[in-house]
């Protein structure tokens, strides 16, 4: 078959309905905000309920323990919709978050260092799900982190989650 330049420009109707489902979902975040350039982490506060949609009326799917980290991905009024460690995507009202930062342990064992080396003497250990304060941002791929017991080190930045 022998193409003409005009057989390349041809109307293609997938590509209107894309773009029309693009600007209704666009649409229907009006007035939502999403976070910044960066990832905003936070911590669930003593009672982090996690609902269904923005709403007192939503709802209420469970809770998180308190201080485990979760991702803000977008604003909207005083709820904010957040991703947990295990991936879903839920709303918690903004006054049930935490500014103290947390992460938690994805490894099976992560060794906490005195340093940040590998080659460093041991602090501690921590199982998966272990939920540690974090002290200092990460830093060449290791993170200052706090357990509750007062013990303190650097974790590899690649066995814990929320940073």
């Amino acid at each position: 078959m022998k193409r003409t330049p005009s057989s390349t420009a041809k109307r293609r109707p997938g590509l209107r309905l894309a773009t029309l489902l693009a600007l209704c979902s666009a649409s229907s975040l009006a007035g939502a905000q999403a976070t910044g350039p960066g990832i905003q982490y936070k911590s669930a506060g003593p009672s982090l309920v996690m609902h269904d949609a923005p709403s007192p009326q939503a709802r209420a799917l469970f809770r998180l323990l308190p201080g485990t980290p979760v991702e803000v991905v977008v604003t909207q009024g005083a709820w904010l919709r957040v991703r947990e460690p295990e991936g879903a995507l839920n709303w918690v009202e903004s006054h049930a978050l935490s500014e103290q930062r947390t992460v938690i342990v994805t490894a099976e064992r992560a060794t906490i260092r005195r340093q940040p080396q590998t080659d460093a003497q041991a602090a501690f250990e921590a199982t998966r799900n272990v939920v540690l304060q974090l002290v200092e941002p990460p830093q060449l791929g290791w993170a200052r982190v706090r357990h509750a017991e007062g013990l303190e080190g650097y974790v590899r930045a690649n066995e814990v989650w929320g940073l």
